[in-house]
């Protein structure tokens, strides 16, 4: 295959420019002007893409795909602006859903007897709206008295369950918990469940069946291609997601690629521990993810000092420190990467503390710091090549309208501190987190280039002298983000001898006017020289 008429930003080390490259078997052949390319190779297939842009496959740093695809079969609370507009879409969602449970079914008794069984969403945030205080479940006890309810906030680290789902979990108000809360008022629970306390009610939630499973991966998948993703990190999935998306690979179904985060689990321990890393041609299990701390936006974020909101409280580790060093031994010895959730700055210098005693260039163990959200001013220095922070942009400007009213500003100043953290690392691995954020890679470029949210605000972009260069952005989506999944001599850039995993775009996000960047579209999508999406089809 040739592909010609192009303007190609090949991400090489020197950022070069093509106009031509040429696709044998799925790796490039070879790139440069139209004239030597057309010349030097005859093709089969050959796509004159008329001037527009060509760049590598997009890699997602940090992102969770399976849940995603499992996500948009459920109950969507994204943008809401009240509680009651959540309540709305639930009840819309139940009335359009209603579905008999038979006697065949893998549910409990408790769901069988209930009406219909289980209503789970995600998306709500309350700093969206007007009363920017937590909702309480007496709403949803009205409306669902016998139906078990779960909806989760759009960090995935807080939700709101009714008085059922709390019954079926076995949680009272004397219920204790470390590593989360059970949010009262007075001695009533309101149902609002941060961190740990989540896995009471998802440990009674059914599983969801391999057929439905499949039909999530795809999904997901389409949507991905659909906006230039070839690589996705999935940060935290169990053995069973690795074995099927394993075997839709091999069947040809699943086309993306993935980096498998596996999560903290004794059952995945016990197998990959025995077995070892696993690489595929599209599927890469080498690292495990682990959760030092909560959310910001829940509270959750641990913190040296109080929040700026909630004087006496500093938010919480997860797990107690001694698990973290226990397993950082362990993948040390057994070759597999340990990739952290840290948001506060107490959870930032723990982990790096941990990090510190295993990681230098010439182990090249590359382990990562997810979020690297507020650093305490002394810490920067610790990142580096090997330990690499692993950001998300539009956290920045998801956050920015709060922020500043949990940390205040002398911690606000340390906070999403991306052109800070990467003239220390060398390199920063970005990623969107979806489905936390939305999975378009234009808005983390967009957000990391402006300092901006999608609405343009504010109008000289948040806390600016953080804003990465056009280059440092696609780098970090690309090639850096290779680097941090091991894979920089196979995917990241267009190089001879690499992967063919590229994207045509309808505009140059190099040159266009920033704000149009929001407005790219993916023209074409190819993995391993395979065209896997098209805009016109």
């Amino acid at each position: 295959m040739i592909i010609y008429n192009a303007v190609i930003y090949s991400v090489d080390s020197v950022f070069t420019k093509y106009e031509a490259m040429a696709i044998k078997n799925g790796k490039i052949l070879d790139l440069g002007n139209n004239e030597d390319i057309l010349k030097n190779y005859s093709a089969t297939e050959s796509s004159d893409v008329k001037g527009k842009v060509v760049v590598p496959g997009i890699i997602d740093a940090h992102c969770h795909f399976v849940g995603y695809g499992l996500g948009l079969s459920q109950v969507n609370l994204i943008s809401t602006s009240s509680f009651n507009e959540v309540l709305s879409r639930v009840v819309s969602f139940s009335n359009k859903n209603k579905v008999a449970l038979d006697d065949t079914s893998p549910q409990t008794k408790e769901t069988k007897n209930s009406d219909n069984g289980w209503i789970i969403g995600r998306g709500w945030d309350q700093n969206d709206w007007v009363e920017k205080k937590y909702p309480s479940n007496k709403e949803l006890d009205s409306l669902f008295p016998n139906r078990p309810v779960l909806l989760t906030r759009v960090d995935g680290h807080a939700a709101l369950v009714n008085s059922y789902a709390l019954k079926m979990a076995g949680i009272t108000a004397e219920t204790k918990i470390s590593g989360g809360e059970f949010i009262k008022s007075g001695n009533r629970l309101t149902g609002v469940l941060i961190d740990r306390a989540v896995d009471f009610v998802t440990a009674v939630i059914p599983p969801v069946n391999e057929e439905e499973m499949m039909q999530a991966l795809l999904s997901a998948q389409d949507n991905c291609l659909a906006v230039g993703l070839t690589t996705v990190d999935d940060a935290g999935i169990m053995k069973s997601d690795v074995d099927l998306i394993d075997a839709l690979q091999k069947s040809g179904k699943l086309k993306m690629r993935v980096y498998a985060m596996l999560r903290d689990s004794l059952a995945n321990y016990d197998y990959f521990l025995k077995s070892g890393p696993l690489k595929t041609e599209r599927l890469n299990v080498r690292s495990f993810k682990f959760y030092a701390d909560g959310a910001l936006g829940s509270r959750g974020a641990c913190l040296f000092k109080d929040y700026s909101d909630k004087p006496g409280w500093k938010g919480f580790l997860l797990t107690p420190r001694t698990h973290f060093e226990k397993y950082a031994e362990i993948l040390d010895k057994e070759g597999f990467q340990m990739n952290t959730h840290c948001i506060g700055d107490s959870a930032v210098n723990m982990v790096i503390g941990i990090y510190e005693r295993y990681c230098n260039e010439k182990n090249n163990h590359r382990w990562r710091i997810e979020h690297s959200q507020i650093i305490n001013d002394g810490d920067f220095k610790r990142f580096s090549l090997d330990i690499i922070p692993s950001v998300q942009p539009t956290h920045a400007t998801s956050d920015m309208y709060w922020a500043g009213t949990r940390l205040g500003k002398e911690r606000l100043e340390n906070s999403y501190a991306h052109k800070k953290l990467l003239k220390e690392s060398g390199i920063l691995a970005l990623g969107t987190d979806f489905p936390v954020e939305d999975i378009s890679p234009f808005k983390t470029f967009y957000a990391a280039v402006a300092r901006k949210d999608k609405k343009g605000l504010p109008a000289n972009g948040f806390q600016i002298e953080n804003a990465l260069s056009r280059e440092e952005t696609l780098r970090g989506i690309t090639i850096w983000a290779a680097y941090s999944n091991f894979e920089e001599h196979e995917k990241g850039s267009l190089e001879k001898g690499k992967l063919a995993d590229f994207i045509v775009l309808d505009k140059d996000l190099m040159t266009c006017d920033i704000n149009d960047v929001l407005k790219i579209k993916v023209l074409s999508t190819y993995i391993n020289g395979e065209k896997v999406f098209s805009l016109n089809n």
